[in-house]
């Protein structure tokens, strides 16, 4: 085993759980196909994080891009926890 192969990750949340994230973000957000969101999940090594957090990203034409965080793996977050960072 090479020396990489040492380490295990664990896999990414899968393109449904992104789809089913950004969805309601668009619903809840209003926004529309104008506007583009990216929903990933990253692993923040800055210790006030949570750890494993999920970041949607809002980009609409003529605004600033908003990074709304939920500070849990990405399978895990509801509608309640969109609405909450949407509100950021």
């Amino acid at each position: 085993m090479g020396l990489l192969g040492a380490f295990r990750r664990r896999p990414g949340p899968d393109a449904a759980a992104r789809a089913r994230v950004a969805e309601i973000a668009r619903r809840l957000g209003g926004f529309g196909p104008e506007v583009s969101l990216t929903v990933n999940e990253i692993v923040c090594a800055d210790p006030a994080c949570p750890g494993t957090e999920t970041v949607i990203l809002v980009m609409a034409p003529g605004a600033r891009s908003r990074a709304c965080k939920v500070g849990k793996p990405l399978e895990e977050v509801t509608e309640e926890d969109v609405g909450a960072a949407l509100a950021c």
